[in-house]
């Protein structure tokens, strides 16, 4: 079983594919004038607004899920992976990948606003809806959605759950049946909540999660202040081969950066789509843009944290291809993991079992939420595949086989783990490309709209029609525009009079 999900991974993952994910990013950065540069302060301001309603949710809540989905044990474990593969020029590519994959994180987020719709009451989109809507190619969207629903459902939450129960393990000796019991307790009654449900949770602990961890890492560097600039020109030397010992493994560096920078912050992945169909906002752009920025929140913060506590107190390993350690900072015998994070931890902060128990309750929150944002994506798609049909019992099933998978996952090998969910991402990775690749078009007119009615003062909308989009039919017969000065809801005709 491991060894055909490593041969299908080493497909998947080939090294044409990993250049071809950097590619992508990069022309997206072309084509939108790197708007991720451009439009920081729009970004960070459009978190704030807007507000829920009863068929969407907010921007922050939309955020919220979509960090869910991307902070989790790839910004811990996936991190210290990374470093002990490729060693700290790997950093360097996770830096890179989010940089240029902000653009796609852009392209997909403004395409699923672009193309959602109003279903059993409330917004649905994503790839499987823009596919669809975009290119009229109803099969393409089926096979994304089944190859999401295997992803989401089956293959990645035993990532989560297998580093859950290793952390809980090692730190507190809770055995992984326990851990694997509590977690489908605790998500079942969270899943079978609703996406409303899932929103609250998100806003409350993700923010809370993310900052915690933040700030143990800065507490790490500020007593290590003085090796900053040996740290930070070792990640760049490393990165280009130019450092006389990591030189040699260049290649391993910028594969496991962009494997491990992707799986992190799944920017083109085809994950962020979902929860940023669901906002409510005047204009596909805006939710767009606040998507791009939980690409730099899960990398440029979270992941960087967990690098320069790890290579700031010289707590790893990395091995060479030939099996010779380049750096052997613990030990021939401690495998690359969150046992790198734990002893950068415990190294400056000399409290006994501090390290093992921080990380622990980090990976705890972290990939519980992930897992929590898997369901909500794999219940998207089950909702695309039954449209206009009873789908109670497609969705129970769907909760089943999430929770079991995740129970699964809480006992079973981490290579087996790894290995699978490299499985389901890249497998969405491929499907996903090749679909924004191909409908690009209207998300970077629609950017061009938001950006010239900015430029006129006004609260950029919506209108498809205008812009030469087609099959934007929730945009085009049901959105109504509401006033932020008035709170009166106007169309757009009206609105256009107003201004």
């Amino acid at each position: 079983m491991e060894a055909f999900v490593n041969s299908l991974n080493s497909v998947l993952w080939s090294t044409p594919v990993i250049y071809i994910c950097l590619a992508v990013g990069l022309l997206f950065s072309i084509l939108t004038r790197f708007m991720q540069v451009r439009h920081i302060k729009d970004m960070v301001l459009l978190m704030f607004q807007g507000k829920s309603s009863e068929a969407g949710v907010s921007s922050f809540q939309a955020l919220s899920i979509a960090l869910s989905g991307r902070v989790g044990t790839g910004n811990i474990a996936g991190v210290a992976t990374a470093i002990g593969f490729g060693g700290p020029g790997a950093v360097f590519w996770m830096w890179a990948i989010a940089f240029i994959g902000a653009s796609s994180a852009y392209i997909e987020s403004t395409l699923a606003q672009i193309y959602k719709v109003k279903q059993d009451g409330q917004y649905r989109g994503g790839p499987a809806y823009y596919i669809e809507k975009g290119t009229g190619w109803k099969w393409y969207g089926i096979i994304f959605a089944f190859a999401a629903l295997l992803a989401m459902s089956l293959l990645m939450p035993g990532v989560q759950a297998n580093s859950i129960a290793l952390g809980l393990d090692n730190a507190f000796g809770v055995s992984p049946f326990i851990t694997g019991l509590g977690l489908i307790i605790l998500l079942a009654l969270i899943i079978f909540g609703g996406v409303k449900r899932i929103a609250s949770v998100a806003q409350v602990v993700v923010p809370f999660m993310a900052l915690g961890y933040i700030l143990v890492a800065l507490v790490i560097i500020a007593f290590n202040i003085t090796e900053l600039p040996a740290v930070i020109a070792l990640i760049f030397k490393s990165a280009f081969a130019l450092d006389s010992a990591f030189g040699g493994i260049v290649g391993m560096a910028i594969a496991w950066g962009v494997k491990r920078g992707i799986y992190s912050n799944e920017a083109g992945q085809g994950t962020g789509p979902h929860p940023a169909a669901a906002a409510e906002v005047s204009h596909p752009a805006k939710q767009g843009l606040v998507q791009a920025f939980s690409v730099y929140i899960d990398t440029l913060f979270v992941c960087s944290a967990t690098a320069f506590m790890i290579l700031f107190t010289g707590m790893y390993n990395t091995q060479a291809p030939d099996g010779t350690f380049i750096a052997n900072g613990l030990g021939a015998e401690v495998e690359p993991g969150p046992v790198f994070t734990q002893a950068a931890v415990e190294s400056v902060i000399p409290i006994p079992g501090f390290g093992s128990g921080f990380v622990a309750i980090s990976l705890l929150f972290f990939a519980f939420t992930t897992i929590m944002a898997y369901y909500y994506i794999a219940e998207t798609n089950i909702a695309y595949l039954t449209r206009g049909k009873s789908n109670k019992i497609p969705m129970f099933l769907v909760k089943v086989v999430l929770l079991g998978a995740t129970f699964y996952g809480s006992v079973k090998t981490a290579s087996l783990a790894w290995a699978l969910g490299d499985v389901g991402l890249g497998i969405m990775v491929w499907l996903n490309l090749i679909a924004i690749l191909i409908l690009a078009k209207p998300a970077l007119i629609a950017l061009k709209d938001y950006e010239a009615q900015k430029k006129q003062g006004l609260d950029p909308v919506f209108d498809p029609v205008k812009l030469g989009i087609k099959n934007a039919d929730f945009w085009e017969h049901e959105y109504k525009y509401e006033d932020p000065g008035t709170d009166s809801v106007l169309d757009k005709k009206d609105r256009t009079l107003n201004s």
